[in-house]
């Protein structure tokens, strides 16, 4: 008998999307068992705790459930889901860095808050948030065969060899597509943040 993921795999995403935002549970779930195990990988490249790592996967089907509405398919729904995932974990990170900075342990060692630290000033996470947003933009807007490269690449973390294998073309290739992907990304990005040359 044919598994629900198998069963999901032959399915259209917008179709389950759109079932899902019609009150649909089920075709959400759906989604949820395709989708989970990649980006469970994903978030763990993020958050080495398994689980915070869970945590950020669990919250990040919750903003995916809660935003469908906003998903407009014009990229893949996997894509869209990846993104959330990345700015959720990115957050926690986030979070748990300013708590590690905002306690101040006393003399003592007792661990009791004395006082809150500086914290990054909210122009400071806005240019952040800009400047990702600038990021991801120049990505989606190269062509299919560079966008793709550079998202297994960057996003996935896969080695060129899988790269090659997941693209069906030899690693020349892979490696050519990437180099002209990062130099149009960077060079977008340079004209828009000066004094920024990487990703």
């Amino acid at each position: 008998m044919e598994s629900p993921v198998q069963k999901v795999g032959a399915e259209n995403d917008q179709l389950l999307v759109d079932r899902a935002r019609l009150g649909d549970r089920h075709a959400f779930d759906l989604l949820v068992l395709k989708y989970q195990s990649r980006l469970l990988s994903v978030v763990s490249r993020l958050v080495s705790n398994q689980s915070d790592a869970m945590d950020v996967l669990q919250d990040t089907f919750v903003k995916a459930f809660r935003s469908l509405n906003t998903f407009r398919g014009e990229s893949a729904f996997y894509t869209w889901l990846y993104r959330i995932a990345v700015n959720t974990a990115k957050n926690h990170l986030m979070t748990r860095a300013k708590e590690a900075k905002d306690v101040s342990v006393d003399e003592d060692g007792t661990g009791e808050v004395l006082a809150l630290q500086d914290i990054a000033a909210p122009e400071e996470e806005a240019g952040a948030e800009e400047l990702q947003r600038a990021i991801l933009h120049s990505i989606e807007q190269l062509p299919d065969d560079l966008k793709h490269a550079l998202t297994l690449r960057e996003l996935e973390g896969l080695s060129y060899d899988e790269i090659a294998m997941a693209m069906n073309c030899p690693i020349g290739t892979v490696r050519s597509r990437i180099f002209r992907a990062r130099d149009n990304v960077i060079q977008e990005i340079s004209q828009k943040f000066p004094g920024t040359f990487s990703l």
